[in-house]
């Protein structure tokens, strides 16, 4: 079984973690991450797009010349769908794009999610991760240390860790999620996944209560 290192946020080495992804789930099901993410980014689609009807356009309703006798084509208000500055002949409303997936679906995308980071190498295990106060500066120094540094990251521990995350806000790529608000779209859009050794403790026990989802 594959071994992980497991560093300190100095950057030294103090000991392995050992799990591969198979552990999270049977196998990885490519559609299922896709049909997650794209009801993710549909989710934070806002719809207030929206543009007017001729009755809602602001102009005249005078019928632009008389009917018959000029030697052009009719025409009604200025208002029409087919002059500039008229209204939209099939105008966009509102709408609202979110929908959801079963939870156990989801449940199980952000399992495969975790388990391809693993499979990809794309995984650094730190064992803990804690800050006596929140400073940006510390954060961005264990990072460095643990080469995290220059790339799009998402850093996950056990629980809500308030000094982390105020830590870690104010870095250009970097977001914080407690392993329970892990889902398949944060952490496909990171480039690298720091995680602790007791959240990916906390993966590995889901997986076992939740299933191992080997119909997906």
């Amino acid at each position: 079984m594959p071994k992980f290192s497991v560093h300190d946020v100095k950057g030294k080495k103090v000991g392995t973690y050992t799990i591969e992804p198979t552990d999270l789930v049977p196998r990885i099901n490519k559609q299922l991450l896709h049909d997650a993410v794209v009801m993710y980014q549909a989710n934070q689609r806002q719809g207030s797009h929206r543009t007017k009807t001729r009755a809602e356009v602001s102009g005249t309703t005078k019928k632009l010349y008389r009917q018959k006798g000029t030697g052009n084509a009719r025409a009604g208000s200025r208002r029409s769908g087919i002059r500039r500055g008229g209204g939209h002949i099939h105008n966009i409303r509102r709408r609202d794009y979110s929908y959801s997936l079963p939870r156990k679906a989801l449940q199980l995308a952000t399992r495969m999610a975790v388990a391809a980071k693993i499979r990809d190498d794309e995984v650094t295990i730190v064992d803990k991760l804690e800050f006596a106060e929140p400073k940006t500066r510390d954060m961005a120094s264990a990072l460095e240390h643990l080469g995290c540094g220059s790339q799009k990251l998402l850093i996950s521990t056990a629980a809500y860790e308030q000094n982390v995350y105020k830590s870690a806000r104010n870095i250009n790529q970097v977001s914080v999620s407690p392993a329970a608000e892990l889902n398949a779209l944060n952490i496909l859009s990171a480039n690298r996944l720091l995680i602790t050794t007791e959240a990916l403790d906390l993966l590995k026990e889901r997986a076992s209560t939740q299933g191992n989802g080997a119909k997906a």
